[in-house]
C-alpha cells in the first residue's frame, strides 16, 4: 500500500509504503499525486517512509518504480528516505548516487531528522567587506527562498552612509537555485542597492556566468565583467581599481 500526503505546501510530499506495495499502487496514488506536485512546483522535495524491504515490491510496483524514476528524472529537488531494511539502505546507497538530486537515507526512528533534512537549505550566503567601497557576495551550494531571509538587512547594515561600493559576486561553489522563487528573491536583493554600484565582477566557471555578467551591464548601466575562479584575486583588483 502506498499512501501520499503534502505536507508543508506545495513541493513537499511524504510517501508512506507498507507491504504489499503494488503495480497498482503506484498507478493508482504515487505518479499522479508527483505529476500534480510537479505541476504545482517546479521541483519536489520527498520523503519515503519504507516499511519493508525489497521483497515487499511485486514485480509489476519495481517496474512501475523504475519508470516514475526515469520520467520525473529532473522533478526531484531532494529525496530523504527512511527505511530500517539492511537490504534497501544497500541498493539506496547504490542507486541514489545517480540521482539528479541528494538523497539522504535514514532510519525509521529518524523519520523527523529526514522532514528536517528536506526543509532546510542546501546552500549559504555569505556577505563580507572587503574593504570600505567593496562589498564580496559569495554563494554556496544551492538556494531557496529561505536562505535570503535576514540578508536584505545584513547587505543594509554594510552599505549605510555609503553613496556607492563595488561588488564582487563570488559563484565559484554555487550550485544554483531551487525554484524561481528564490531567483526572485535573489534579484530582489541585488536590485535594491543598483543605484549605489559602480563595478561588478563575476567570478566562476559556469557558461552562463559570462552572459549574466552582460546582461547586468546593459540592463543596469553597471561596469560588468567576468572572471574565472581561478582569477578571484584579479576580480577584486578590478572591482577596487578598475585595472
Amino acid at each position: 500500500m502506498i499512501e501520499v500526503t503534502e505536507v508543508g505546501g506545495p513541493g513537499f510530499l511524504e510517501v508512506r509504503m507498507t507491504a504489499p506495495i503494488t503495480e497498482s499502487d503506484y498507478t493508482n496514488s504515487l505518479t499522479p499525486a508527483i505529476d500534480r506536485a510537479i505541476e504545482q512546483a517546479e521541483n519536489i522535495r520527498l520523503l519515503v517512509i519504507l516499511d519493508g524491504g525489497p521483497g515487499d515490491f511485486t514485480a509489476g510496483a519495481m517496474w512501475q518504480d523504475s519508470r516514475m524514476g526515469f520520467k520525473h528524472w529532473r522533478g526531484f529537488d531532494r529525496c530523504a528516505i527512511a527505511t530500517d531494511d539492511a537490504t534497501m539502505k544497500r541498493l539506496i546507497s547504490v542507486f541514489g548516487v545517480l540521482m539528479p538530486c541528494p538523497v539522504a537515507l535514514f532510519d525509521l526512528s529518524e523519520t523527523e531528522d529526514a522532514r528536517r533534512w528536506l526543509r532546510e537549505s542546501l546552500g549559504s550566503i555569505q556577505i563580507d567587506a572587503v574593504d570600505d567601497n567593496t562589498i564580496c557576495v559569495r554563494l554556496m551550494g544551492k538556494l531557496d527562498s529561505a536562505i535570503y531571509e535576514g540578508k536584505s538587512a545584513d547587505l543594509d547594515n554594510l552599505l549605510a552612509g555609503k553613496s556607492q561600493f563595488g561588488l564582487v559576486i563570488d559563484l565559484r561553489e554555487f550550485d544554483g537555485w531551487q525554484g524561481f522563487g528564490a531567483l526572485r528573491d535573489h534579484f530582489a536583493l541585488a536590485s535594491a542597492h543598483v543605484k549605489q554600484l559602480t563595478r561588478a565582477a563575476i567570478v566562476g566557471d559556469a557558461g552562463w556566468q559570462n552572459m549574466a555578467s552582460k546582461v547586468g551591464k546593459h540592463a543596469f548601466g553597471v561596469d560588468a565583467q567576468h572572471f574565472a575562479a581561478e582569477d578571484f584575486n584579479k576580480a577584486v583588483t578590478w572591482v577596487q581599481t578598475g585595472n
